[in-house]
This record gives C-alpha cells, structure tokens and sequence, in this order.
C-alpha cells in the first residue's frame, strides 16, 4: 500500500507537470491567417491550400514556439481567434472585396497594441480612399490601381541581406504575378526586402498596365517590403503567390515564413525558419473546388519558356516611349 507521502509527492509531480505544459502553451506566438474565398482558376490563388502549407511548416516543422491558425473564407465568423495573436497574416483578394474592408477600426486597434500586420498577393491592394492611409500606417504601403502594374514576369529575386527575413534565404527565381510600382507613404518608411528588376522581355503578360510604371523598367522594385511600426509592431508587404506552384520553390517559401516569424516579433533562425520539402500530392490537399480541376504541377524551366505578353491572354505591352 503507497504511503500519504507518496501520494503527496506524486500530486506534487503532477502539478508541476500541468504547470509546465500549460506554460509551454501559453508560450507560443500565435498568428491568425485569413485565408481568402475562392478566386481565379485552378492553381492560382489558392488561398486555403497555400495557407495550410505554411501553417503545417510553423506548426510542425519549424521548432519554433508558434502556433500558426487558419481562418478560411475571409474574415474570421468568429473573432475570438484572434486572442493573444501576435501577428495577422492576409492571404486574399483584395481591393474592393479585401477581408479588412468593414473590420479597419479592428484591425487598427489591434495593431495599436503592437500586432503584425502581413498581407500577400492581392491582399496588398486595397481602394486608397477606402484603406490606403491604414495599410501605409501598417504595412508602408500598398498597391494602387492605376498607379501600380501586376505582370506575370521571370524575377531573379533577391534578398535584403541587412535584414532578419534574408537568414537561409539565396536569390530566389520564379514567375509570378510580381505586383511593383506600390504606392508607398512619402517619406518612405518602408524597407525593401526582396528585389527585381522587370524588363520587357522578362514580362510574360499583364492585366494592367500604366504609364506611370513605364520609367520603372530596368529598375530594381521592391516585391516585399518591411516596417518597423512606431506602435511596436512590424508590417510585412509580400506581392507574389499568385501561382500555387511557387511554394514548392525552397527560397520562396521560406523568405515568406522568415517573414511572418518576424512580423509576430520572432527572432528569425539564423538559417531560417526550417521547412520540409513540399512534394507534388501536398501542392494538390485542401485545393478550392472549381470548373474545371486541373493538379497542380511543380515548379520547372518551362515556367520561363513562354512567349512574351502572350496574345491569347494579354495584349501587347505599349510601345517604348
């Protein structure tokens, strides 16, 4: 028969086992990522899947203290998620259907208490009179219609060696719907994190195309960008991830999760935050239902061997001024 004191020990190991594992819980950073609704054809804004697999590298294979959680379809029914997140990441359309459109004053006052804000792709973009003054407050900047192009182009990409995002992360090559020209706050407090320069033989096709950007060809644009916000919190501008492909690209996956560690106030890795390769079967989980399903294939040369502002999908880019 086991003495009082055993059991009094034992009680003891049992508290301080409850304890510790309720610590270590209340340790990790959480960041809420609002995955979008369903958008575009088969393979491209895949809101929901790409999410899952940035969510499942945090959770499992980073060994860092997070707790990645994913909210589908917009704006979040229930906004108790976002209790205790220390960062908030955007992965959607934007402009006029932005998930943040109605809930600014929320969003505002959770970056008041020093949350991250992150948006990607088309989540940059928003309508200026209806959220350009928040997202230069909280991201630096945003991307503009008429003012800003989003071309399908071949970046070589590279990354902003002074900052914490760059730790693992060599030059990054792929074709995506690189979005520059942003609309950044004047003066500019914003860092440029990941560069390229577009010419017009790396454009692919294009949906806009402004004069404004016509002189930026041949420069270095800023395809990610970073702020360091006077209330504490960061800002993170990321304009890839149209195709879903692309997050089987090591580098592009793991500027993007260096990226969101920093904006949640995490020390990023000194080799960057650790992910497992992503084969062809995950590119294709959790992928929006849509007419007609086509399987996503991995990235490859062929990427980069189409025809310049193809016909059939865009016109031709406007002459040389």
């Amino acid at each position: 028969m086991c003495s009082p004191r055993f059991f009094g020990v034992f009680a003891v190991l049992i508290t301080v086992g409850t304890l510790l594992i309720t610590s270590s819980l209340e340790a990790k950073s959480k960041i809420v990522i609002i995955a979008g609704v369903k958008s575009h054809p088969s393979g491209q804004h895949e809101f929901a899947a790409g999410s899952k697999l940035l969510a499942k590298a945090l959770n499992e294979q980073s060994g860092l203290d997070v707790e990645a959680v994913v909210v589908t379809d917009g704006w979040p029914k229930d906004e108790k998620v976002f209790e205790g997140a220390k960062a908030i990441v955007c992965y959607a359309d934007g402009g006029g259907k932005h998930p943040f459109l109605g809930n600014l004053d929320k969003v505002d006052a959770m970056a008041a208490k020093g949350v991250g804000i992150m948006c990607m792709h088309y989540a940059v973009e928003v309508v200026p009179d209806q959220a350009g003054e928040p997202f230069k407050r909280w991201l630096g900047g945003h991307y503009e219609t008429y003012y800003s192009v989003n071309p399908h182009w071949d970046a070589d990409a590279q990354v902003n060696k002074e900052h914490p995002i760059s730790r693992g992360v060599q030059p990054i090559k792929a074709n995506d719907e690189w979005y520059f020209h942003m609309r950044f706050a004047e003066p500019m407090t914003a860092t440029p994190l990941l560069q390229a320069t577009p010419t017009r033989e790396l454009i692919k096709r294009y949906i806009h195309w402004n004069p404004s950007a016509e002189g930026e060809l041949g420069k270095p644009q800023a395809l990610m960008w970073g702020l360091q916000r006077p209330d504490g919190g960061r800002g993170i501008g990321f304009t890839g991830g149209h195709w879903h492909r692309n997050w089987a690209i090591d580098d592009f996956r793991k500027v993007v999760l260096n990226a969101m560690v920093w904006s949640a106030g995490i020390e990023v890795p000194e080799g960057g935050v650790k992910s497992n390769p992503i084969t062809e079967a995950q590119l294709n989980e959790n992928l929006d239902i849509k007419e007609p399903m086509i399987a996503v294939k991995m990235p490859s040369p062929e990427d980069f061997n189409l025809p310049t502002a193809d016909p059939a999908t865009a016109l031709a880019l406007p002459a040389p001024k």
